[in-house]
């Protein structure tokens, strides 16, 4: 059976379904703008940032993510890179001109598989560029209705390049019929470092008031996780008597409530952002600015990536510190961010720890050079590990938007 006619079958049963295209969406902004389908969180993040690398190059290209409930509970936490998340409902057809008649995407991104034939029929039917990305063999799931034509190999043939992330997967694709000038294989979809910057004099000045000190930093930290830190940084105190902690909060943390506990433990400490200097008995550097933060992964061999020690904690992409030289701690709940810390641990780059008593043991122990300095390089071979296909996929997006065709695709 032709794709029109199985194609026309399964429109006539979707029109059947609720159609949730009729929600209310943000307005479109103006500029080019790629729609990226997410179909796990570690994709998500992935794809997140990816958009941060792409900006690098087009400042004033916009990001969407769609995402499906099913397959997000609870939705995933807004990201840098990610300007809109919108959750689409069934595949009805209604709903899928109307998405597309609103958001006028110039690219699309999928990736993996969960294809919804409607939406992807329509946008090939509408000439948007599109590009199947990390495409794995477990991500064509049993069809749900046998009595429909098969439209997996249809709905792949929509694409403009498949990139397959294993030579089976590769070959699963050319076994429904797709040819084999549209698929590559290429490395997986993994998240990506884009280090913020700093200073050079700033970072020569900040490390001369340093003198040598031991220094870790604690990032993003929320309200609920202030006293494990400031437990494990007193801990840590008595053995190492010139230990410097750099806590830079969470958005929504309250600072006060944070002073308060450091003045019931009797540290001293300075607040970064109001221009307080730095001396021989500073103990903790305040500050609220995560702008900062590109200055503190390059001054602190050891950071402790926060928002994660709490059940309802969501975590932090990790890799911008460690691509700076930092070494990793972390808490059990990382949110999306779950592969990423599991890659880092894996290789010796990461450590998980529990709460403040296992916090401050870690950072005494890896306060010694030699430590840090082997989970840094550890941590610095999985952040270049990817670089490579990163670089070559923002380099066929960019091709595509410049209307260059498939034909830079990652090898």
């Amino acid at each position: 059976m032709n794709r029109s006619l199985g194609l026309a079958a399964y429109r006539a049963f979707a029109r059947r379904q609720p159609n949730g295209g009729d929600m209310a969406q943000p307005p479109r902004p103006r500029g080019e703008l790629i729609w990226a389908h997410a179909t796990t969180e570690h994709r998500y993040s992935a794809l997140c940032d990816l958009s941060l690398r792409l900006r690098i190059m087009r400042p004033d290209l916009h990001l969407l993510i769609t995402i499906e409930t099913a397959r997000f509970e609870p939705p995933p936490t807004p990201q840098n890179g990610c300007d809109h998340i919108v959750t689409l409902g069934s595949d009805h057809p209604d709903g899928a001109r109307a998405f597309l008649d609103h958001w006028l995407p110039d690219l699309c991104l999928w990736t993996g598989g969960h294809l919804m034939p409607n939406l992807v029929a329509a946008a090939a039917e509408a000439e948007v560029p599109m590009i199947l990305l990390d495409v794995g063999e477990t991500d064509f799931p049993a069809r749900r209705y046998s009595w429909f034509p098969d439209l997996t190999g249809p709905s792949l043939a929509c694409f403009t390049t498949i990139l397959a992330n294993t030579d089976a997967a590769a070959q699963m694709i050319r076994n429904v019929g797709v040819p084999n000038a549209q698929i590559r294989v290429a490395a997986r979809l993994r998240s990506c470092a884009t280090p913020p910057p700093c200073s050079d004099d700033e970072l020569a000045d900040v490390t001369r008031e340093f003198s040598g000190r031991p220094v870790w930093l604690a990032a993003h930290v929320t309200e609920a996780e202030f006293d494990t830190v400031l437990d494990a940084h007193r801990g840590a105190l008595r053995l190492l008597h010139r230990l410097v902690l750099v806590l830079v909060t969470h958005a929504d943390a309250d600072v006060e409530t944070l002073k308060r506990g450091i003045a019931a433990r009797n540290l001293r400490s300075v607040d970064w952002d109001t221009g307080d200097m730095i001396d021989d008995y500073t103990q903790i550097i305040l500050s609220r600015d995560a702008d900062n933060l590109g200055l503190w992964y390059r001054l602190a061999p050891l950071t402790f990536m926060a928002n994660s020690l709490s059940p309802d904690a969501q975590g932090c992409a990790p890799l911008d510190a460690a691509s700076l030289g930092s070494a990793i701690l972390y808490g059990s709940h990382v949110g999306g961010h779950v592969e990423t810390y599991a890659r880092l641990a894996a290789a010796g780059a990461a450590r998980a720890v529990h709460d403040g008593e296992s916090l401050g043991s870690a950072v005494v122990q890896l306060s010694a050079p030699d430590y840090a300095a082997t989970m840094a390089l550890a941590g610095w071979k999985i952040v270049t590990e990817g670089a490579h296909m990163t670089d070559e996929l923002v380099d066929m997006i960019l091709d595509q938007l410049d209307g260059g065709g498939p034909d830079h695709a990652p090898a």
